[in-house]
């Protein structure tokens, strides 16, 4: 699995298309659906659903104009970023929207995911494990960390989160929301945030 990113306005927000032959995956798809509309048609594949990590507006942001074109594609989203807040989008409104689990293994588009609940950057934030790949969101970045001081943030949930990241078995590539992707193993070696978390 070779995940194609694509930063989108209207933060540099990382969507992540992942085709599997004629069908794939979007995760994230910011706030420009013309790019990821023209991506996927680019890549020759058709969604069979949309991934959020979390709720936030500059990951979300296109999901509605990728809906105009596939009306009935699933949404998934955890149910802690579904709501009034962080804000009233088009899809938490629709009945494609899908809530994501701790624990849950999704298989779409001949692709098995399995969902982790980290929590902290938002209330609904997911991590989601795919062969050797690991999608961050806001979570955790390049020797960085996602911020805990937004609305329905937590700094000490943050911590337990990135902790159990850090914890996962093997090496991971780690696929972030912002800038560019990193591996497991460098995290832990070298990101101060990682550093200082309780053992």
């Amino acid at each position: 699995m070779e995940p194609r990113r694509l930063p989108l306005p209207p933060l540099g927000a990382n969507c992540y298309l992942l085709p599997n032959g004629p069908q794939g995956l979007v995760i994230d798809p910011g706030g420009t659906p013309e790019a990821v509309l023209s991506a996927c048609q680019r890549l020759g594949f058709q969604p069979a659903a949309i991934l959020l990590t979390h709720g936030h507006f500059d990951h979300v942001g296109g999901v509605a104009g990728v809906l105009e074109r596939w009306p009935e594609l699933p949404v998934y989203c955890h149910p802690g970023d579904v709501g009034d807040d962080p804000g009233d989008f088009t899809w938490q409104k629709r009945p494609a929207w899908k809530p994501l689990e701790e624990g849950q293994t999704l298989a779409l588009a001949g692709l098995e995911l399995k969902i982790l609940h980290t929590p902290g950057h938002s209330p609904g934030s997911c991590c989601f494990l795919l062969e050797d790949c690991l999608f961050t969101g806001d979570t955790l970045f390049r020797f960085s960390v996602g911020r805990s001081d937004l609305p329905g943030g937590d700094a000490g949930q943050l911590a337990a989160s990135l902790t159990r990241l850090a914890a996962l078995p093997g090496d991971y590539r780690v696929f972030p929301g912002h800038d560019g992707p990193t591996t497991l193993d460098q995290e832990r070696e070298h990101n101060p945030y990682l550093q200082t978390l309780p053992v």
